[in-house]
Formats: structure tokens, sequence, C-alpha cells
């Protein structure tokens, strides 16, 4: 049985997928995967404190991830100005929305 333990060894994008046994299109992973990834990130940050039960906790990530991933999977994209700014700015850490600490300030990409 997989563990919470077992999760934070997680290190590539398709590793989450498939330990969760969640079927993926690695076109869409291929082209999307570091506006998904990071958009899980910011999605489990909200809820992984709050949850003290470790399958309660494994479900909700397993979820987050359905989530994004289907936003995805239905076309969603950050904002074209986002991911410009990045590039003009040299701020590859996050989009324009970010804080210089990393954080988000209300950004519609979620990182």
């Amino acid at each position: 049985m997989a563990t919470v333990e077992d999760f934070y060894k997680l290190r590539d994008t398709e590793d989450y997928f498939r330990f969760f046994n969640i079927d993926f299109d690695q076109s869409l992973i291929n082209v999307k995967r570091f506006h998904m990834m990071k958009e899980y990130g910011t999605l489990i940050k909200k809820g992984i404190g709050t949850i003290t039960d470790e399958n309660k906790l494994l479900e909700f990530l397993k979820f987050s991830l359905l989530r994004v991933y289907g936003d995805y999977k239905n076309g969603h994209a950050p904002s074209a100005a986002d991911v410009w700014n990045m590039y003009e700015t040299g701020k590859l850490e996050g989009c324009s929305s970010c804080g210089t600490t990393g954080t988000s300030t209300g950004g519609s990409c979620g990182c």
C-alpha cells in the first residue's frame, strides 16, 4: 500500500500519475508539466497541513492531481501575459503575479 512517505519520494511528473494509478496523456505532460506541477504544488499546500489522517491525505493528493490534470486536459492555460513576462524579466521561478519570495499574490496561474 502506498504511503505519504512514498509520495514525498516522487520526483518526476509521470511518477505522481503512476503512484495514484491515473492514466495520462504523455504529450500533454510533455508540454504542460511545469505549469501543471506548479499549480499542483500550490493546491496541495493549501490543504496538506490540515489533514492528519494518512488515507484522507492520500485521497486529497490524488484528487488535487486529478483536478489540475483535468483543468489542463480541458484547455486551461496560464495567461499569455504571465508567460511572456516570465521570459521578458528573466524571472523563471514564477509568473508576473508572484512576489520575489515565490509566493502567490493572487495571480491566475496558481504559482
